[in-house]
């Protein structure tokens, strides 16, 4: 199995039965859902836990837990994730995350998903990295600039209908 990525404040890890409770509670926060269609609910939350930890097992990386060093605390999940043929840009390695509200704002993010770049170019030898969301997700969007990832393109979220408000997603990538 491939070693996670950790920072001086943050592991990355395989996810455990007790991240259930923590993950369904920031899955079902409308504000840190609020550029996702809708909240989920404690079953979509696990399934959704359980196949980032299936994927982990298969690949050795995915969407981790991450959870801070000092404390042992829940934050959230970052990680990447193979997009075979899903978009029009397919296939790709996204990176992603998503956080509890509580640990906005507070750099965490940016320090995982940092450490899940160096990962992807240095452990997997991946050529590029995109991310994308909802263009109304400035939080997101400013994240993937401060990653050093450059705007590639506009798309519609094949998932979505084009005339829903976040049909219209921003393609970010980064080149090794």
């Amino acid at each position: 199995m491939i070693s996670a990525p950790e920072t001086p404040r943050v592991r990355l890890r395989q996810w455990r039965p007790e991240d259930r409770v923590p993950f369904a509670a920031l899955n079902s926060d409308p504000e840190v859902m609020g550029c996702f269609p809708a909240p989920l609910s404690r079953e979509e939350s696990d399934a959704l836990a359980e196949r980032f930890s299936a994927l982990i097992d298969l690949n050795g990386w995915g969407f981790w837990a991450m959870e801070e060093k000092v404390s042992g605390t829940f934050l959230g999940t970052v990680g990447l994730h193979h997009q075979p043929d899903r978009f029009p840009f397919s296939p790709c390695t996204e990176i992603g995350w998503r956080l509890a509200k509580p640990f906005w704002h507070k750099g965490f993010a940016c320090e995982a998903a940092t450490a899940c770049l160096a990962f992807a170019f240095q452990e997997l030898r991946l050529n590029e990295v995109v991310s994308f969301t909802s263009i109304h997700n400035v939080s997101s969007e400013s994240l993937m600039l401060r990653l050093g990832m450059t705007k590639q393109s506009y798309f519609l979220h094949p998932s979505l209908p084009p005339e829903h408000r976040l049909a219209l997603h921003v393609l970010y990538h980064l080149k090794r």
